[in-house]
């Protein structure tokens, strides 16, 4: 039987697959298994990518140096903060002086929108968002009749990723990745996404035990510690020392000089 090829690649070859105005999504769940070895890269090319829309269950600290760095223009993600260290600072202070665009979703939403781009049609009906003053807030949603009940239902619009990227704690060259126990919406994002990077703790010759298939994988990256400093679980907790420091940067507006230390640059 013919094996799947070769899809190692490095950080930097991966990181370029993200270009100005995609939609970029990022897996893990919190402060769990962020991809943040990814993001930093992004931030270390001499121009990073503009206009992004991001796309995250939920979304942390990886997502929060995106936005500060300026390379978010609209967000969609039901959550977006530090959990029990607070505000994700630097999306607080874009969403209140209005320079990012929030796209309200919650986890209905999303996973509706998921959902039909996975059936391939351009909308799930659903009963969520009734009776809620939601819809005035997303007028791109619509609302459809069901021809069997009659009943009217929410017609949430399909969502894709023109690139996922997710870390996982183990991989194999050819893709197929061990994600642990908490996989949040990891697994549906890479079907909806044209591109999907995998950053691992390490890379094996051969997985046989895996969450992800190699066949939705583009690219592998061996990053270790790729999710510092939020958690791999079992491999290292959530690093509250560093959290704590970015966001002591982020009040004393040393947030570039905080990316500068963090990409290497100082």
């Amino acid at each position: 039987m013919r094996l799947d090829p070769d899809r190692r690649v490095s950080l930097a070859e991966a990181a370029s697959l993200v270009q100005p105005g995609m939609t970029l999504a990022l897996g893990g769940n919190l402060l769990y298994r962020r991809p943040v070895a990814f993001v930093t890269e992004l931030l270390r090319r001499p121009h990073p990518p503009t206009d992004l829309t991001l796309l995250a269950f939920t979304a942390g600290y990886e997502s929060d140096l995106l936005v500060g760095a300026g390379c978010v223009a609209r967000t969609r993600t039901c959550y977006f903060g530090l959990e029990a260290f607070g505000l994700a600072p630097m999306f607080t202070q874009a969403a209140s002086a209005g320079s990012i665009q929030v796209i309200e979703e919650t986890e209905a939403s999303i996973a509706m929108g998921i959902r039909a781009r996975m059936a391939g049609v351009g909308f799930m009906p659903s009963h969520a968002w009734q009776g809620t003053d939601l819809p005035r807030l997303r007028p791109d949603v619509k609302t459809v009749r069901d021809p069997y009940s009659g009943d009217e239902l929410i017609a949430f619009p399909a969502i894709s990723a023109d690139v996922a990227v997710l870390h996982a704690l183990v991989a194999d060259r050819h893709g197929n990745a061990r994600l642990n126990k908490n996989l949040g919406i990891d697994p549906e994002l890479c079907v909806v996404a044209e591109h999907v990077i995998v950053t691992a703790e390490r890379v094996v010759d051969r997985l046989d035990d895996a969450d992800l298939p190699g066949i939705l994988v583009t690219g592998v990256v061996e990053a270790p510690r790729g999710a510092w400093p939020t958690s791999c679980y079992p491999n290292y907790p959530v690093a509250g020392g560093e959290i704590l420091r970015y966001m002591d940067a982020c009040a004393g507006d040393a947030f570039d000089a905080y990316v500068d230390r963090l990409a290497g640059r100082a």
